[in-house]
């Protein structure tokens, strides 16, 4: 774990150090990002989407109570200037900044805070924040229809509100999500919010040609002096990696993340090797069960699912080593992550054992949902499927775009499917997602129901010891290891290509397409005016 703490500090700098080859950060200019994960962007209304696609854009036009400071590699205010705590630790008094204004021209109060949480847990709308917000105590009464307001929260004046919370923890991990964003409920309620969308972010929404790109204009009155630098950022859409591969060489992008195949060719080369930012994400790449599915709901087909793939195979050949093996649900760098732990050993023979042990002993067929995705997607599922053919395991894949196939997820409308899962920075809030309490549209994606589980999680709330907490988050993730509500399949390397014009890229490992876009300037050797 210190090993991997030690990469994330290390590519940290280096991304820092690319906004020091010049002093002082120049005006203007535009921001050319790209969109690689699927074909569209599923939403610009941050509160309906927990997709990593729409975030890109959407750190640019919105803004939360908190950020992820990756140079320092921790949580910091960012709508508050102050977060004090009661003596007990559940309540917390944010102080706002007097000095955010929303794109229409309105200030922030905490009236916007309130609204932005209530409006997140709306049960009818499932809302995928609505994990985070409802630590809040009295969310969940809002949520059942039980409540029309959250009760933990208090208006004290325009610039002061309460958040009494249900458990002693950090608010800042539940509230830097873009998901939590806070908005203007008068632009809201005009309806279509996705296709005219009003933030805080430093830059102001422009236009989305669908299918291509999103741009935003710098928003002048942006609460942080003299920022952004940029004029403009433009989030070009590239789902394929060969049409970004060909984008970038050609200097038509300034960022580009790269995949396996690209990662190896990219080091290789004289010319790109000197600009490539990676770091260890906190993310998790499996497959994910639907537990309703009969086969999927026996510890024991599940366990044999682990046990039939070759994984370090398919990391080594497929993946090409940009991943670290999973073990378990927690990324390597949490706090919580049991370092004896050991992942599923390749042994088909007893997957075999385990399935005729579960009344499968001529195995089973089931529907395996996939996107294109070459690092989690089609490339991975046409490598496992033979593997599980050995044991009597038939595989249907069914290709869906991406932001479907999150669609599918929150609807519980699979039988499995293959994606990658934010695992961090915090070990319960990522936990949560195998909570039975937790919806399907918040990230319950399997259905996973176990009281002994639920039990671990609550003691671990409750606690204000961080080494007991620690130890007991430890022992959920390693029942979900034996349990194996999905196929760990490995956490990520996140690599990002940049060009040299290009400065104040932050090596974030909650997410590297995030990008903070008010602190990235370009210099002149930049070809976008």
């Amino acid at each position: 774990m210190r090993k991997l703490l030690s990469l994330v500090a290390v590519a940290a700098i280096a991304g820092a150090g690319a906004a020091s080859a010049q002093e002082t950060p120049r005006k203007g200019g535009t921001i050319r990002m790209t969109a690689p994960y699927a074909a569209s962007f599923g939403s610009l209304d941050p509160h309906t989407t927990p997709r990593a696609q729409d975030d890109i854009i959407n750190k640019a036009l919105h803004r939360t109570l908190y950020n992820w400071d990756s140079k320092d590699n921790k949580l910091v205010l960012e709508l508050a200037t102050a977060a004090t705590p009661s003596a007990d630790g559940l309540t917390y008094t944010f102080k706002l900044r007097d000095d955010a204004y929303f794109h229409n021209g309105r200030k922030m109060t905490a009236d916007d805070v309130i609204w932005s949480f209530n409006r997140i847990m709306d049960g009818s709308k499932g809302y995928p924040a609505a994990r985070y917000v409802r630590i809040i105590k009295g969310a969940v009464e809002v949520e059942k229809g039980q409540a029309k307001e959250i009760s933990g929260l208090k208006k004290i004046d325009d610039k002061t509100f309460e958040m009494t919370l249900t458990s002693n923890v950090d608010p800042g991990y539940y509230f830097f999500s873009g998901t939590t964003a806070i908005l203007p409920k008068e632009e809201v309620e005009k309806g279509n919010f996705a296709a005219n969308p009003v933030g805080l972010g430093p830059f102001k929404f422009k236009e989305h040609i669908p299918g291509s790109r999103v741009v935003a204009e710098r928003f002048d009155k942006f609460y942080k002096p003299g920022k952004p630098y940029a004029d403009k950022v433009e989030v070009l859409i590239m789902a394929e990696a060969a049409a970004r591969d060909v984008a970038f060489r050609n200097k038509e992008i300034d960022t580009s993340i790269l995949g396996p195949a690209q990662y190896v060719a990219y080091r290789e080369d004289a010319n790109l090797k000197n600009g490539i930012l990676e770091v260890p994400e906190m993310f998790t790449r499996a497959v994910t069960f639907n537990h309703s599915f009969k086969p999927f709901a026996d510890k024991k087909v599940r366990q044999a699912f682990n046990h039939a793939i070759d994984t370090d195979l398919i990391i080594k050949r497929l993946v090409k080593d940009k991943a670290y093996r999973a073990v378990s649900w927690l990324p390597l760098a949490s706090s919580a992550f049991d370092k004896s732990a050991k992942p599923y050993a390749f042994d088909p023979e007893k997957a075999k054992k385990l399935l005729a042990e579960a009344g499968y002993p001529n195995g089973f067929e089931f529907e395996l949902t996939t996107s294109q995705n070459e690092s989690w997607g089609l490339p991975i599922v046409e490598a496992i499927i033979p593997m599980l053919a050995k044991v009597g395991i038939k595989v249907k894949p069914k290709l869906v775009e991406v932001t479907v196939l999150t669609d599918i997820a929150m609807k519980g409308e699979h039988q499995a499917y293959i994606g990658s899962n934010l695992t961090g920075p915090d070990s319960l809030a990522t936990l949560r997602c195998y909570y039975s309490q937790t919806p399907r549209t918040a990230c319950n994606y399997t259905g996973y129901n176990n009281p002994a589980y639920d039990k671990l999680l609550d003691e671990a709330a409750a606690s204000t010891d961080p080494a007991k907490r620690n130890d007991l988050l430890r022992q959920a993730n390693n029942m979900l290891l034996d349990e194996a509500p999905v196929w760990f399949f490995n956490y990520n390397k996140a690599v990002l290509a940049y060009q040299p014009w290009i400065h104040g890229l932050q090596a974030n490992p909650t997410e590297i397409t995030h990008q903070y876009p008010e602190d990235i300037w370009v210099d002149q050797r930049s070809p976008a005016k």
